[in-house]
């Protein structure tokens, strides 16, 4: 291995510099050189090829004397016995389909389609055409396909060939016999050809060994069926070669007739200078000149290279010795050409030929083929001097030494300056092939197209010259690249073109097999080239180099069209030829300054054509301005930046530049900026004119403007957005969904009118299905606002608090319509519910008088007729509509993300200290809980209870159900009540009378004052009524709120409020049969074993105790509850044709809470702090009531005998707290006043510890103990430690849910003694405990609500808790 960096070797820069800066002058050279020059001596080289080409030889036929034949004495019916022998035999005959098969052969032999070459003879074919017209006779073919005997056709063929070779034949001439005999063995061989083609061969041997014996029988005679005397008839002879004179005339002369017209000269004008040089242009000046080119390389003259010229001394010694072998090889040739110049030498000094040589002799390699091995520059060419050989010896006439002086040019074939004069010829060359439309283009590949570089004379000549000249290869390679370079550099030719040159000199064509390794390596092994070449190589990169810049610059300018032109092949041009070059050196910053040049352009580019845009879209008229124009630049922009991304997508740099980045970059800026202003401008002169832009076109702004952000967002992550798009059309929202609010009860009412309330079946007698037990006034209800969210969702809104706020505002508008859904479904729903049976309607049109008279005639004879009420299915429908509205509110809750939203809102709150504490909007929740102790208003000593709320001004605010015969009624209904401040409200009992008007029972008042609610929590009233009694109100308030969940809560308690309302009236409809079957009557009479004058007297003295009697028996308690059963199963089944599984377990469930209070009314009277007039059961009658409690749960429990699965009320709700509280009476029922009143005690002990206990957990300040109440807090109400059912506790279904476990779970966990002081108000004894027990519960009830506004005055930082409100 050689090491480059020896300073042995290698020369000094300076060095190398002089000798670049002398090697360059050649390209100066051409300047000073005429084309008379370079055509003279580009002439003379082709002339000499023409001198030395072999000289042209034709062959004349002799022929042979004639030869007596000698034909076998075996006649053809002796050949053909092997097959007569065997006629029967398959084995010998042909196969199925070979006649056809054959004559297809035949046609190929007469037409000449036939390969093998025996059957290209003329007479052959006369043969086979005489055979083939007998062959295709009907008759013979016929015959031929039945019988297939090979006997048959070989005699037709041979009696047809033998009529034909008689033919022009003299009496006694016999050589046509054993013509006959030939003719017949190629048809024989013919045949033979078939079967082996088809594959018969295997299947018939036989038949193939006997053809192939009579072949050889025919040919005894050892003929040769392809040889020249056998396709000459058989007459032999022989051929002798004739020596063709040279014509010296251009039409013989291919290279030179190439020279002609590369200098555009006619022919008779180069014949005129050959004539004029012939005696000059001779081939012993071509010897004399390599002969005095060889001592020059040998003296180390500037005429030729010279060690100086390379830049190794290695390089050299490698040329020189290549040199040496090329120049004796060019001598040797140029002898073999004109022996005549060998004469005056001796045998001895001539070179050898290499024995390792090919088969051929030196005499069969011509000039052309020694010139071919020498340019291929292989130094391993079997055509080589075995020893040293002085070729001084062949001199021209004068023996004298060579002058060794440079300035002299002592050369007639190699011009003074090869190179230049090269490089002058190689323009002219490429220039006249490049222009010559017959030049045909080379081939397309898979990786070049189609191009025009030289034509194959022009390459031939060329090679010539390089011959001649003793130009290296590399200097070939060279010199044609720059001229290549210069001409793409001056746009002669096209970048096709360049790319395919810098292939072509460095993959060579395929059909040379020698050159592509030998070219590659001396390509690429930089230090075998002389240091011009190196010089030329880097000035004609750097040049090309420059133009593809420049190129690449022009193709980039147009990349933002919709068809640009690629910039591919320049890229690859520039990577696979330029770049990968080692000679190539550009600094660094000179391409860092071409990025940035570049990258200018693109940006002045996309700024071009962003104002193409905005002259397109937008008008010059601001007050013809609309937000289309913006959308549809918009959409230009982005189509735009896509289209350069896909274009781009696999490479998306370009020398270091990203179009799509120069593009956005520009683009996106200036279009924000623009956006921004003409947006803003047109909301600006759309107030002016009082006009409002229509919403839809600011929501597809917002889409577009948005779909910008995100590619701005992607692209220039670090760069922010012009403008904030949302705080610029967010009121395109707020328009939207004030509009949907003022809408959104006209959409209700219409679905209403739309509404026929009936089951979805598509024929009556089809049983619903659960989906279609509801109607499509709530479907359509639930899809407008679902529409409704979701044209909000869509917008995809990027600003979080914003988009909370406008679901919060959406919220409050499905909020409105859930309530006028409600509300009208509920109007509809108790006007049936309402209405008069048909025996009321009778009644209504009796007078008084016979009024009168009937209600006495019942009331004296117990008539209690109750029927099943029979009710409308679409009343069902309605209560399924509000259960499925439930179900979709809560769905669509879900949907908003309604925590999601409030945790937003929360987050970009105000701090405490500094929110608006002051709330002007409050909600009061009232329950009418129950009355006691009311005024008798009925002859039979009882009421109809019902109250109506009602403020100063006599308004109604709401009305309850009525309540048959009770004197002590429980309503539990909750209605809400609106305020901006302090309301009085005024509670009227009324008695319910079917004739005449209703009386007045009693009324109370209350004031309603925020500032008494500050901690939100409940507060219980016992009013007492202006006549006598008193009624219970449960109070609790709730401020207003702005907030989502608040408003998804207040829907959701009007649904619940609806549907329990709902389900009550349904109920209610149930409830006199289960008071009339469910009552103390009912009991006596159990009793008693039927009615007596007795218990009719009893009736009217219902405080003497029944004298015992015997206990019923299980059938008899059971037989009681029958009618009932029976009663609740009628109404079932009218339910269950109509509600849903829902719908049916929570009237159900209402029901079973009917029965449950109505057994808890037979046992013990309302907890109160006065003693009752109810008598307490005995022993019997309690164990019948705790039957019927068991007869009951199981009944709701529906429990099928055969699969054993519960079909009606889950246990867990027929298990409530008051069934518990219930089945806890048996326990202290019968016990003593006194053990009573202790357990309460140590009840109330270990209530108060528990509270006292929890207060302790919650850490409350020592010193501010709450204050006690007096007996003035029974004025102002009781506030309980327990937070009611506040709204934000019923914003969804699990909400609600969590707070009922919790609640029954708290009730399962905290015993109270009520029960107890119940059972004690039938003890006249236990008076005073009662009132006792009732103050110590006030104070307690009272001291918790201290502790609780303490403790939330503390947590909101001691200030006042007036009007403010908990965050959660």
């Amino acid at each position: 291995m050689v090491d480059l960096q020896t300073p042995a070797l290698r020369r000094s820069a300076a060095q190398t510099l002089s000798l670049v800066e002398s090697n360059v002058d050649i390209f100066y050279a051409i300047k000073r050189l005429t084309e008379n020059d370079a055509y003279l001596y580009a002439l003379r080289v082709a002339y000499l090829v023409y001198l030395l080409q072999p000289r042209a030889r034709r062959t004349q036929h002799v022929p042979a004397p004639p030869v007596q034949v000698q034909r076998s004495s075996t006649s053809i019916n002796d050949l053909m016995k092997d097959f007569s022998l065997l006629r029967d035999s398959k084995s010998t005959r042909f196969p199925h389909g070979f006649m056809s098969e054959l004559e297809k052969r035949l046609k190929g032999v007469l037409v000449g389609t036939e390969k093998k070459p025996e059957y290209k003879d003329a007479a052959i074919k006369r043969t086979f055409a005489a055979f083939f017209n007998a062959f295709t006779e009907q008759s013979f073919k016929k015959r031929m396909e039945k019988d297939r005997r090979v006997e048959d056709l070989v005699l037709i063929f041979f009696s047809n060939a033998t009529k034909e070779l008689q033919k022009a034949k003299a009496p006694g001439d016999d050589s046509w016999k054993l013509m006959a005999d030939r003719h017949l063995a190629l048809f024989i061989r013919l045949i033979s050809l078939v079967l082996k083609d088809h594959d018969w061969v295997r299947d018939r041997p036989e038949l193939s060994s006997r053809l192939s014996t009579l072949e050889s029988k025919l040919l005894a005679h050892d003929q040769d069926l392809a040889a020249a005397t056998s396709r000459n008839g058989g007459a032999g002879g022989s051929t002798i070669e004739v020596v063709v004179p040279l014509s010296y005339e251009v039409k013989d002369m291919p290279l030179v007739q190439t020279v002609a017209r590369i200098f555009g000269l006619t022919h008779t004008e180069v014949q005129s200078d050959i004539i004029k040089n012939k005696n000059v242009w001779t081939e012993r000046a071509a010897l004399q000149d390599l002969k005095q080119y060889q001592k020059l390389l040998s003296l180390n003259s500037r005429k030729t290279l010279r060690k100086d010229d390379f830049d190794l001394d290695e390089a050299y010694e490698t040329w020189r010795k290549g040199e040496t072998h090329d120049l004796s090889q060019l001598m040797l040739a140029i002898i073999q050409s004109n022996p005549e110049l060998a004469k005056d030498t001796p045998g001895s000094s001539l070179p050898q030929f290499n024995h390792r040589m090919s088969n051929s002799t030196p005499s069969d390699l011509s000039y052309p083929d020694l010139l071919r091995r020498m340019s291929d520059g292989n130094e391993a060419s079997s055509y080589v001097v075995d020893q040293p050989v002085d070729m001084s010896a062949y001199s021209s006439g004068d023996q004298s030494p060579v002058a060794t002086n440079d300035d002299d040019n002592t050369f007639t074939f190699i011009p003074p300056d090869a190179r230049a004069y090269y490089r002058f010829i190689l323009t002219k060359a490429i220039t006249y092939d490049l222009k010559d439309g017959d030049l045909q283009p080379s081939e397309t590949t898979e990786n070049t197209p189609a191009v025009k570089l030289l034509s194959k004379p022009s390459t031939e000549f060329l090679n010539e010259l390089c011959l001649r000249w003793r130009l290296p290869q590399v200097s070939r390679v060279i010199l044609f690249l720059d001229v290549i370079c210069e001409k793409f550099v001056d746009q002669d030719i096209t970048l096709n073109t360049l790319d395919a040159a810098f292939k072509f000199v460095k993959e060579p064509l395929p059909d040379n097999r020698k050159s592509p390794n030998f070219m590659t390596s001396l390509l690429f092994d930089r230090n075998k080239w002389i240091v011009a070449d190196i010089a030329l190589n880097q000035r004609l990169l750097a040049s090309v180099h420059d133009a593809l810049l420049r190129d690449l610059y022009d193709i980039l300018q147009h990349c933002y069209e919709p068809k640009p032109p690629t910039a591919g092949p320049v890229l690859n041009i520039l990577q696979n030829h330029v770049y990968d070059d080692p000679d190539f050196d550009r600094s660094p910053e000179d391409l860092e300054g071409y990025r940035k040049q570049l990258y200018e352009g693109l940006q002045q580019k996309s700024h071009e054509i962003y104002r193409a845009f905005l002259e397109k879209e937008v008008p010059q008229d601001q007050h013809a301005w609309e937000f289309y124009h913006v959308i549809q630049m918009g959409k230009a922009v982005v189509s735009l930046a896509q289209r350069i991304q896909k274009r781009y997508k696999k490479n998306p740099e370009v020398m270091g530049v990203n179009p799509l980045m120069a593009l956005v970059e520009t683009m996106l800026p200036l279009y924000a900026e623009d956006a921004r202003d003409i947006v803003a401008r047109i909301l600006q002169l759309a107030r002016d004119k009082a006009e409002e832009v229509p919403i839809e076109d600011g929501f597809q702004l917002y889409g577009e403007l948005v779909e910008i952000r995100r590619i701005h967002g992607d692209v220039l992550p670090g760069v922010v957005f012009a403008f904030h798009i949302e705080g610029l059309l967010a009121d395109f929202v707020w328009r939207w969904i004030r509009m949907t609010e003022s809408s959104i009860n006209d959409w209700v009412d219409q679905a209403m009118k739309q509404d026929s309330f009936s089951v979805r079946t598509e024929n009556k007698t089809q049983i619903p299905s659960e989906d279609q037990r509801h109607s499509v006034s709530v479907i359509d209800i639930f899809s407008s606002f679902n529409q409704t969210i979701d044209r909000i969702v869509q917008l995809n809104w990027d600003d979080d608090l914003q988009y909370a706020q406008f679901m919060t505002a959406l919220a409050k508008v499905v909020g409105m319509g859930v309530a006028r859904y409600c509300d009208l479904v509920e109007q509809r729903f108790s006007k049936e519910m309402d209405r008069l049976t048909p025996e009321q309607e009778a009644a209504a049109n009796q007078t008084t008088q016979e009024k009168w008279l009937r209600l006495a005639k019942d009331t004296w004879s117990s008539k209690e007729k109750i029927e099943p009420f029979q009710f409308f299915p679409e009343s069902f429908v309605k209560l399924n509509n509000v259960d499925y509205a439930t179900l979709q509110l809560d769905k669509l809750e879900r949907e908003v993300n309604v925590d999601a939203c409030a945790a937003v809102i929360q987050k970009h709150a105000l701090p405490v200290t500094q929110r608006q504490r002051k709330i002007n909007n409050y909600v009061f929740t009232i329950k009418i809980v129950e009355a006691e102790n009311l005024k008798a208003c009925d002859m039979n000593g009882l009421s109809d209870p019902y109250v109506v709320l009602g403020d100063e001004y006599q308004k109604r605010l709401a009305k309850t159900r009525v309540i048959y015969r009770n004197l002590n009624p429980r309503w539990d209904e909750t209605v809400d009540i609106n305020t901006q401040g302090p309301l009085n409200i005024v509670a009227t009992v009324w008695d319910w009378d079917t004739l005449g008007d209703h009386d007045c029972v009693g009324r109370a008042s209350l004031k309603l004052d925020p500032s008494h609610f500050g901690d939100f929590l409940p507060r219980e009233y016992w009013l007492d009524l202006d006549t006598q009694g008193r009624i219970l109100l449960r109070v609790s308030m709730e401020g207003e709120r702005d907030d989502i969940q608040f408003y998804f809560g207040k829907a959701f308690r009007t649904l619940k409020r609806t549907e329990r309302d709902m389900t009550r009236k349904i109920t209610d409809k149930l409830s006199a049969y289960i008071n009339h079957c469910l009552s103390r009557r009912a009991l006596r009479s159990l009793q008693s074993k039927g009615i007596t004058m007795s218990s009719v007297s009893n009736y009217f003295n219902r405080n003497k105790p029944p004298p015992t009697a015997q206990a019923p028996t299980e059938a008899e308690i059971m037989n009681a509850l029958k009618p009932l059963f029976a009663y609740f199963d009628d109404n079932f089944a009218i339910m269950n044709q109509t509600l849903t599984s829902s719908a049916m377990v929570m009237v159900m469930t209402r029901l079973w809470k009917e029965v449950l209070v109505t057994i808890e009314g037979l046992l013990v009277p309302p907890l109160s702090d006065k003693p009752s007039q109810q008598r307490q059961l005995n022993q019997q009658e309690v164990d019948i009531v705790f039957k019927w409690l068991q007869y009951f749960f199981d009944f709701f429990h529906a429990v099928d005998e055969e699969t054993g699965e519960a079909n009606g009320v889950p246990l867990d709700v027929l298990r409530s707290p008051k069934y518990f509280d219930i089945t806890t009476l048996n326990f202290f029922y019968f016990e003593t006043t006194e053990g009573l009143i202790r357990t309460s005690e140590r009840m109330a002990s270990a209530t108060a510890a528990r509270q006292q206990t929890q207060r302790n957990r919650l850490s409350a300040p020592a010193a501010l103990a709450p204050p006690a109440f007096g007996g003035a807090a029974g004025l102002v109400g009781l506030a309980s430690t327990k937070r009611s059912k506040s709204i934000m506790l019923s914003r969804n279904l699990g909400t609600m849910k969590k707070a009922k476990e919790e609640k029954w779970k708290e009730a399962q966990a905290d015993p109270n003694d009520d029960m107890i002081l119940r059972i004690l108000r039938m003890r006249p004894e236990a008076e005073r405990y009662l009132k006792d027990r009732s103050r110590q519960k006030e104070r307690l009830a009272a001291a918790a609500a201290a502790e609780n506004i303490v403790r939330q005055s503390l947590a909101a930082g001691g200030g006042r808790m007036m009007g403010s409100l908990p965050r959660r």
